[in-house]
């Protein structure tokens, strides 16, 4: 099963998130694929593949991460990757790189490395994607708009948990499923 570990967001969050993507959607980009509302999300670690077996090592993993306590997340800004770009691939809404944020994502890297999953090459840059760039060209319009909400808050919240989730891919979009949720005291 594919699987990734993550942060689902706040209902308010989402909404603002979802605004941003109607006023983007209205500006005809048919070559950008839209992220929904019921799958946004902040991924921790891209886990791929694994078996039943994996799972287990990796949930055994998740409950000791979580011993660490909850934390406020704040949802700030926009952008895209790769930064500067003339043809960017995925665009963006921020998340400030908290400690407790990061020192989580770190420690879930580690743990995760020692169970046989490779470590990113590149920083951890907590971000949550609005959509991704199927082909480059007529993005002027939509990076324009995109611009407005450089430095816009779309809302903080509490994490209060995190999920090991399983991600189907249909011919609709990928499909996401909680295969078990780990609370932060």
């Amino acid at each position: 099963m594919r699987t990734f570990i993550a942060i689902d967001l706040s209902a308010d969050i989402k909404e603002k998130i979802s605004d941003l993507i109607r006023r983007l959607k209205k500006l005809e980009p048919r070559n950008i694929g839209w992220v929904r509302e019921h799958g946004m999300h902040l991924t921790l670690k891209f886990l791929g593949e694994i078996d039943d077996a994996q799972a287990e090592q990796v949930k055994a993993l998740m409950r000791v991460v979580c011993a660490a306590k909850s934390f406020e997340l704040t949802v700030r800004g926009t952008g895209y990757f790769p930064p500067k770009a003339k043809s960017p691939r995925v665009l963006w809404v921020g998340i400030l790189e908290q400690p407790a944020l990061l020192d989580l994502q770190s420690r879930l890297d580690s743990g995760l490395e020692k169970l046989g999953f490779p470590r990113e090459n590149r920083p951890f840059h907590p971000h949550l994607t609005l959509g991704r760039v199927k082909s480059p060209g007529g993005l002027s319009r939509v990076l324009a708009e995109l611009e407005k909400s450089v430095d816009f808050d779309f809302g903080a919240m509490t994490v209060k948990r995190i999920i090991l989730m399983k991600s189907t891919l249909r011919p609709t979009g990928a499909e996401y499923a909680p295969l078990e949720e780990f609370p932060l005291p």
